[in-house]
């Protein structure tokens, strides 16, 4: 097992950085590595709600395992190499009406094994890169548009 986490502070409020994160199926909207992205299941929020996510040839599928509406979403992601039992990837939210710490963590799970854990420490790298990416589109669209609350 294998985590990575990285952390960005954006100006904005958590109810204005939920409301792009918590718009589940629209991922699209703010994240640069994101193709396409729609929903799978009828309901947008809460746990069970599952989205199609397009990245380059890569098509994953990302079902919400936690949601605490405004402070906690986290979601398994399937549709990965093999070599990756699972991952499951956690936002969390802390702040003020001025500005909001956000934090996502990948949580990597390629087995015991020693070449197992091998393997997930250089998937975990991959997924901090794309984790900065994500967090880097997140701050440049709550800072640059204005969310609905």
């Amino acid at each position: 097992m294998a985590d990575v986490e990285e952390t960005m502070r954006i100006v904005g409020s958590p109810d204005q950085v939920w409301a792009a994160l918590g718009d589940f199926g629209s991922i699209v909207r703010w994240a640069p590595n994101v193709d396409h992205s729609c929903l799978t299941t009828s309901q947008g929020e809460g746990v069970g709600t599952e989205r199609r996510v397009q990245v380059g040839r890569n098509a994953l599928l990302e079902r919400v395992v936690e949601w605490e509406s405004g402070q906690r979403l986290a979601y398994r992601i399937d549709g990965l190499p093999p070599v990756v039992r699972s991952v499951v990837t956690t936002w969390v939210l802390a702040g003020d009406d001025r500005s909001t710490s956000v934090s996502v963590t990948s949580r990597i799970d390629a087995g015991p094994r020693p070449p197992q854990q091998v393997a997930a420490r250089v998937f975990a790298k991959v997924l901090a890169k794309t984790s900065r990416e994500m967090l880097g589109g997140l701050k440049q669209y709550v800072e640059q548009t204005e969310v609905a609350t």
